[in-house]
């Protein structure tokens, strides 16, 4: 399937001048759910990606919108470096306990942008965010956020700045080790005990330490995992059926519906990062398979996409499609499109 336009209109629409709202009711914002953290943190990684791509009257909206992320993100980091996750619209915090996850999200996001934007008076921000957030990574007990931050920090490291972190990536690494070495048996090559949500960052964050790191054992874990989570993301015509959101995966056990385009997204930078490193086609074929899952192929041999609109169904169930497309679900549809025409310029 060739790359068609992409537009970012419906990313506008669920940008107010405060941040991205969390969801909407078809294509239309609900104020009332206010904004996520992690939405920002995803939507400037998404905003970052395509600036490569554009440029123009797009390149100027998505600086705009970069600019309107980064200072959420200011906004909500805490004075100890940690973020402030749920926002609601009158700009008040909600009650929460601090999330790994978020953390994790943020310190990708801001390297990330310390790294592709080229003018400091944007760059200061994103290393402002950076600094005061790293401290908090030893702290960090959840392997997502944990990989999140492995796969900062060794970009950072790649890019040559800052010195000096070679040893959080490396205590990081031995974390997401220890965390498969613990739950890792016969039949069953996985971290945890469930296959849950985004469980695709897992291996990536190894697959990335292992650019800077270069030790074979760390190879070896990511590629294991990756390659038993293909296994069962496929469904039996070969089409991507991620992990259902209904009761997940265990021994035993997997659930079908509730598909998350999320869930697809995280799949794809995995093994594109896997394609990067080993060369192996395979995985780039997946990666397309990836691709394919939101233009209809799928269980429902449903299209989840309105690409006029640059807007992506929530989920999908056995009925078809969630027709409410909010923050998260197009961001890993604009994200897949990102990653994978990045991929395509690789593998040409």
């Amino acid at each position: 399937m060739s790359p068609s336009p992409v537009s970012f209109r419906h990313l506008q629409r669920l940008t107010d001048d405060t941040g991205m709202l969390e969801h909407a009711l078809g294509i239309i914002p609900r104020r009332k759910e206010g904004y996520s953290t992690d939405d920002q943190a995803r939507a400037l990684w998404t905003c970052l990606e395509w600036l490569d791509r554009v440029e123009g009257a797009e390149a100027r909206i998505l600086y705009d919108l970069t600019d309107t992320y980064l200072s959420f993100l200011q906004w909500v980091q805490r004075e100890n470096g940690h973020f402030h996750n749920n926002i609601a619209f009158d700009r008040m915090p909600e009650d929460e306990t601090p999330s790994d996850d978020c953390l994790g999200r943020c310190l990708w996001a801001s390297a990330l942008a310390l790294v592709k934007l080229q003018d400091k008076s944007r760059t200061i921000a994103a290393q402002d965010l950076f600094e005061k957030a790293l401290p908090r990574v030893s702290g960090m007990q959840y392997p997502r956020g944990q990989a999140y931050a492995l796969a900062a920090v060794a970009l950072l490291i790649r890019s040559g700045r800052p010195p000096g972190l070679m040893p959080v990536a490396e205590s990081l690494a031995v974390r997401l080790l220890g965390s498969y070495r613990r739950h890792a048996k016969p039949g069953w090559h996985w971290y945890e005990p469930v296959l849950s949500y985004s469980n695709g960052v897992l291996p990536w964050g190894l697959l990335c330490a292992y650019e800077v790191m270069e030790r074979e054992d760390i190879l070896a874990v990511a590629k294991e995992s990756l390659d038993f989570l293909i296994r069962m993301s496929v469904n039996e015509r070969g089409q991507i059926r991620p992990v259902g959101n209904r009761g997940w995966c265990a021994p035993g056990h997997r659930a079908q519906w509730d598909q998350q385009p999320v869930d697809v997204m995280k799949l794809l930078l995995a093994v594109s990062k896997a394609y990067e490193i080993t060369g192996d086609s395979g995985y780039a074929d997946i990666a397309r398979r990836c691709r394919d899952w939101f233009y209809g192929d799928n269980d429902a041999g449903a299209l989840m996409i309105d690409a006029e609109e640059g807007a992506c169904c929530d989920g999908l169930g056995e009925d078809g499609p969630n027709l409410n497309k909010g923050a998260e679900s197009t961001i890993a549809f604009l994200l897949t499109e990102a990653l994978y025409r990045k991929l395509a310029d690789i593998h040409s």
